[in-house]
Protein backbone atom coordinates (compact mmCIF):
# COMPACT_ATOMS: atom_id res chain seq x y z
CA UNK A 1 0.00 0.00 0.00
CA UNK A 2 1.28 3.43 -0.98
CA UNK A 3 2.03 6.03 2.14
CA UNK A 4 -0.48 8.09 0.16
CA UNK A 5 -3.21 5.34 0.64
CA UNK A 6 -2.23 4.41 4.04
CA UNK A 7 -2.41 8.22 5.37
CA UNK A 8 -5.82 8.75 3.55
CA UNK A 9 -7.25 5.57 5.63
CA UNK A 10 -5.82 6.52 8.71
CA UNK A 11 -7.17 10.01 8.69
CA UNK A 12 -10.74 8.78 7.60
CA UNK A 13 -10.60 6.46 10.87
CA UNK A 14 -9.41 9.36 12.82
CA UNK A 15 -12.35 11.58 11.22
CA UNK A 16 -14.82 8.49 11.61
CA UNK A 17 -14.06 8.17 15.63
CA UNK A 18 -13.75 11.60 16.16
CA UNK A 19 -17.54 12.48 14.68
CA UNK A 20 -18.41 9.33 17.15
CA UNK A 21 -17.47 11.01 19.91
CA UNK A 22 -18.94 14.40 19.53
CA UNK A 23 -22.09 11.97 18.17
CA UNK A 24 -22.40 10.61 22.10
CA UNK A 25 -21.97 14.24 23.60
CA UNK A 26 -25.08 15.09 21.60
CA UNK A 27 -27.44 12.71 22.82
CA UNK A 28 -26.16 13.64 26.19
CA UNK A 29 -27.05 17.43 25.16
CA UNK A 30 -29.82 16.52 23.28
CA UNK A 31 -28.13 18.71 21.06
CA UNK A 32 -26.92 17.32 17.17
CA UNK A 33 -25.89 21.58 16.34
CA UNK A 34 -22.78 20.58 17.96
CA UNK A 35 -21.55 19.64 14.94
CA UNK A 36 -21.52 22.84 13.26
CA UNK A 37 -19.14 24.05 15.30
CA UNK A 38 -16.98 21.59 14.73
CA UNK A 39 -17.49 21.68 11.03
CA UNK A 40 -13.84 23.93 10.75
CA UNK A 41 -12.01 22.23 13.72
CA UNK A 42 -12.44 18.95 11.86
CA UNK A 43 -10.60 19.97 9.10
CA UNK A 44 -8.11 21.63 11.22
CA UNK A 45 -7.65 18.12 13.03
CA UNK A 46 -7.51 16.45 9.70
CA UNK A 47 -4.54 18.55 8.60
CA UNK A 48 -2.48 18.31 11.42
CA UNK A 49 -2.64 14.57 11.56
CA UNK A 50 -1.43 14.50 8.15
CA UNK A 51 1.35 16.89 8.73
CA UNK A 52 2.27 14.86 12.05
CA UNK A 53 2.06 10.76 10.38
CA UNK A 54 2.63 11.66 6.60
CA UNK A 55 6.79 11.05 5.54
CA UNK A 56 8.48 14.26 5.18
CA UNK A 57 7.26 16.69 2.27
CA UNK A 58 9.47 17.42 -0.42
CA UNK A 59 8.20 21.38 -0.26
CA UNK A 60 8.33 22.35 3.37
CA UNK A 61 6.87 25.24 2.50
CA UNK A 62 3.77 24.41 0.45
CA UNK A 63 2.90 22.04 3.65
CA UNK A 64 3.28 24.56 5.87
CA UNK A 65 1.53 26.93 4.53
CA UNK A 66 -1.77 25.04 4.35
CA UNK A 67 -1.49 23.69 7.37
CA UNK A 68 -1.45 27.33 8.46
CA UNK A 69 -4.46 28.74 5.70
CA UNK A 70 -6.78 25.99 6.80
CA UNK A 71 -5.79 26.43 10.81
CA UNK A 72 -6.65 29.90 10.62
CA UNK A 73 -9.84 29.30 8.34
CA UNK A 74 -11.28 26.49 10.84
CA UNK A 75 -11.06 27.96 13.86
CA UNK A 76 -12.16 30.91 13.00
CA UNK A 77 -15.01 29.70 11.53
CA UNK A 78 -15.98 27.27 15.11
CA UNK A 79 -15.02 30.04 17.08
CA UNK A 80 -17.62 32.26 15.31
CA UNK A 81 -20.28 29.42 15.46
CA UNK A 82 -19.55 28.65 19.23
CA UNK A 83 -20.11 32.33 19.91
CA UNK A 84 -23.12 32.40 17.95
CA UNK A 85 -25.08 29.33 18.75
CA UNK A 86 -23.97 30.04 22.69
CA UNK A 87 -27.55 29.52 24.67
CA UNK A 88 -30.06 29.32 21.94
CA UNK A 89 -29.88 25.16 22.00
CA UNK A 90 -30.51 22.71 19.29
CA UNK A 91 -30.83 24.53 15.76
CA UNK A 92 -34.31 24.06 14.34
CA UNK A 93 -32.88 22.14 11.24
CA UNK A 94 -31.91 19.23 14.29
CA UNK A 95 -35.22 19.75 16.01
CA UNK A 96 -37.16 19.30 13.09
CA UNK A 97 -35.46 16.06 12.39
CA UNK A 98 -35.82 14.74 15.93
CA UNK A 99 -39.06 15.68 15.81
CA UNK A 100 -39.57 13.59 12.78
CA UNK A 101 -38.02 10.53 13.46
CA UNK A 102 -38.72 10.39 17.60
CA UNK A 103 -37.16 7.71 18.90
CA UNK A 104 -35.03 6.39 16.18
CA UNK A 105 -33.00 9.97 16.02
CA UNK A 106 -30.45 8.57 18.16
CA UNK A 107 -29.31 6.63 15.63
CA UNK A 108 -30.82 7.98 12.26
CA UNK A 109 -28.49 11.48 13.73
CA UNK A 110 -25.29 8.94 13.80
CA UNK A 111 -25.90 8.35 10.60
CA UNK A 112 -27.39 11.17 8.68
CA UNK A 113 -25.82 13.65 10.73
CA UNK A 114 -22.46 12.92 12.33
CA UNK A 115 -21.61 9.87 9.90
CA UNK A 116 -22.45 11.19 6.80
CA UNK A 117 -20.40 14.54 7.50
CA UNK A 118 -17.36 12.85 8.47
CA UNK A 119 -17.36 11.80 4.61
CA UNK A 120 -17.63 15.05 3.37
CA UNK A 121 -15.26 16.40 5.39
CA UNK A 122 -12.21 13.85 4.49
CA UNK A 123 -13.40 14.31 1.02
CA UNK A 124 -13.24 17.91 1.21
CA UNK A 125 -9.52 17.70 2.58
CA UNK A 126 -8.19 15.69 0.25
CA UNK A 127 -6.30 18.06 -1.65
CA UNK A 128 -4.43 19.29 1.56
CA UNK A 129 -4.09 15.65 2.77
CA UNK A 130 -2.39 14.55 -1.03
CA UNK A 131 -0.45 17.58 -1.13
CA UNK A 132 1.41 17.30 1.96
CA UNK A 133 2.29 13.63 1.12
CA UNK A 134 2.89 13.77 -2.77
CA UNK A 135 4.29 17.88 -2.32
CA UNK A 136 6.53 18.33 -5.53
CA UNK A 137 9.67 19.94 -4.63
CA UNK A 138 9.88 23.01 -6.84
CA UNK A 139 9.23 25.75 -4.58
CA UNK A 140 6.32 28.46 -4.43
CA UNK A 141 5.31 29.81 -7.38
CA UNK A 142 2.52 32.05 -9.31
CA UNK A 143 -0.29 29.10 -8.55
CA UNK A 144 0.21 29.00 -4.86
CA UNK A 145 -0.05 32.77 -5.14
CA UNK A 146 -3.25 33.06 -6.87
CA UNK A 147 -4.19 29.78 -4.02
CA UNK A 148 -2.94 32.56 -1.28
CA UNK A 149 -5.00 35.87 -3.03
CA UNK A 150 -8.56 33.71 -3.23
CA UNK A 151 -8.11 32.28 0.15
CA UNK A 152 -7.35 35.79 1.05
CA UNK A 153 -10.52 36.90 -0.59
CA UNK A 154 -12.93 33.93 0.91
CA UNK A 155 -11.65 34.83 4.28
CA UNK A 156 -12.63 38.23 4.10
CA UNK A 157 -15.95 37.83 2.56
CA UNK A 158 -16.79 35.13 5.43
CA UNK A 159 -15.07 37.22 8.35
CA UNK A 160 -16.61 40.30 7.26
CA UNK A 161 -19.90 39.17 6.39
CA UNK A 162 -20.61 37.37 9.46
CA UNK A 163 -19.47 40.60 11.32
CA UNK A 164 -21.74 42.81 9.70
CA UNK A 165 -24.82 40.38 10.58
CA UNK A 166 -23.63 39.75 13.76
CA UNK A 167 -23.46 43.67 14.29
CA UNK A 168 -26.81 43.82 12.32
CA UNK A 169 -29.04 41.02 14.40
CA UNK A 170 -27.82 42.99 17.97
CA UNK A 171 -29.89 45.46 17.24
CA UNK A 172 -33.28 44.95 18.41
CA UNK A 173 -34.74 47.51 15.76
CA UNK A 174 -33.61 45.21 12.92
CA UNK A 175 -35.40 41.79 14.58
CA UNK A 176 -37.57 40.27 11.46
CA UNK A 177 -35.65 42.59 8.63
CA UNK A 178 -33.86 41.35 6.32
CA UNK A 179 -29.90 42.53 6.11
CA UNK A 180 -28.89 44.10 3.03
CA UNK A 181 -25.84 45.81 3.73
CA UNK A 182 -22.26 46.02 3.40
CA UNK A 183 -21.40 42.80 1.67
CA UNK A 184 -25.12 41.41 2.15
CA UNK A 185 -26.06 43.83 -0.34
CA UNK A 186 -23.78 42.51 -2.94
CA UNK A 187 -24.91 38.92 -2.39
CA UNK A 188 -27.45 37.27 -0.15
CA UNK A 189 -24.96 34.82 0.36
CA UNK A 190 -21.17 36.49 1.24
CA UNK A 191 -20.06 33.49 3.89
CA UNK A 192 -20.83 31.17 1.14
CA UNK A 193 -19.10 32.57 -1.26
CA UNK A 194 -16.71 32.93 1.03
CA UNK A 195 -15.91 29.18 1.89
CA UNK A 196 -15.95 28.73 -2.00
CA UNK A 197 -13.22 31.22 -2.67
CA UNK A 198 -11.49 29.14 0.18
CA UNK A 199 -11.56 25.63 -0.68
CA UNK A 200 -10.57 26.74 -4.26
CA UNK A 201 -7.37 28.66 -3.25
CA UNK A 202 -6.33 25.89 -1.54
CA UNK A 203 -6.82 23.51 -4.06
CA UNK A 204 -4.81 25.50 -6.34
CA UNK A 205 -2.41 25.44 -3.85
CA UNK A 206 -2.81 21.92 -3.73
CA UNK A 207 -2.36 21.81 -7.36
CA UNK A 208 1.07 23.44 -7.48
CA UNK A 209 2.26 20.22 -5.11
CA UNK A 210 0.87 17.74 -7.18
CA UNK A 211 -2.57 17.20 -6.36
CA UNK A 212 -4.39 18.20 -9.45
CA UNK A 213 -6.23 14.48 -8.99
CA UNK A 214 -8.37 16.19 -6.15
CA UNK A 215 -10.08 18.43 -8.34
CA UNK A 216 -13.63 16.63 -7.05
CA UNK A 217 -13.37 17.65 -3.60
CA UNK A 218 -13.67 21.92 -4.28
CA UNK A 219 -16.21 20.87 -6.97
CA UNK A 220 -18.13 18.91 -4.07
CA UNK A 221 -17.75 21.41 -1.86
CA UNK A 222 -19.33 24.23 -4.22
CA UNK A 223 -22.18 21.70 -4.99
CA UNK A 224 -23.07 21.97 -1.36
CA UNK A 225 -22.81 25.74 -1.24
CA UNK A 226 -24.61 26.19 -3.70
CA UNK A 227 -27.37 23.40 -4.27
CA UNK A 228 -27.57 21.68 -1.26
CA UNK A 229 -26.96 22.59 2.35
CA UNK A 230 -25.92 26.18 1.74
CA UNK A 231 -27.84 28.50 -0.52
CA UNK A 232 -30.91 26.51 -1.52
CA UNK A 233 -31.54 24.89 2.09
CA UNK A 234 -31.58 28.61 3.67
CA UNK A 235 -33.70 29.51 1.14
CA UNK A 236 -36.17 27.17 1.19
CA UNK A 237 -37.97 28.47 4.25
CA UNK A 238 -36.48 31.81 5.19
CA UNK A 239 -39.25 33.65 2.52
CA UNK A 240 -41.81 32.61 5.10
CA UNK A 241 -40.24 34.21 8.21
CA UNK A 242 -38.96 37.20 6.52
CA UNK A 243 -41.51 38.38 4.42
CA UNK A 244 -39.38 41.50 2.30
CA UNK A 245 -37.04 38.10 1.26
CA UNK A 246 -38.63 37.92 -1.89
CA UNK A 247 -37.86 41.41 -3.10
CA UNK A 248 -33.81 40.86 -1.65
CA UNK A 249 -34.11 37.89 -4.07
CA UNK A 250 -34.92 39.81 -6.73
CA UNK A 251 -32.45 43.20 -6.31
CA UNK A 252 -29.56 41.00 -5.30
CA UNK A 253 -26.89 38.16 -6.52
CA UNK A 254 -27.42 34.74 -5.20
CA UNK A 255 -24.34 33.76 -4.85
CA UNK A 256 -21.26 35.97 -6.65
CA UNK A 257 -20.84 39.25 -6.05
CA UNK A 258 -22.46 41.44 -8.06
CA UNK A 259 -23.75 44.81 -8.06
CA UNK A 260 -27.71 44.96 -6.75
CA UNK A 261 -30.90 45.70 -9.38
CA UNK A 262 -32.32 48.92 -9.45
Amino acid sequence: MSPLASMLINSLLVVIASMTCLWLISLVRRDASIIDAFWGTGFVLVTWYTLATSPPAQSVERTWLLGILTTIWGLRLSLYLLWRNHGHGEDRRYRAMREHHGPRFWWVSFVTVFLLQAVILWLVSLPIQAAMVAAESKPLGWLDLAGLALWSIGLFFEAVGDYQMARYQADPNNAGRVMDRGLWRLTRHPNYFGDFCVWWGLYLIAFAGGAAWTIFSPLLMSFLLIKVSGVTLLEKSITVRRLDYAAYQARTSSFLPWPPNK
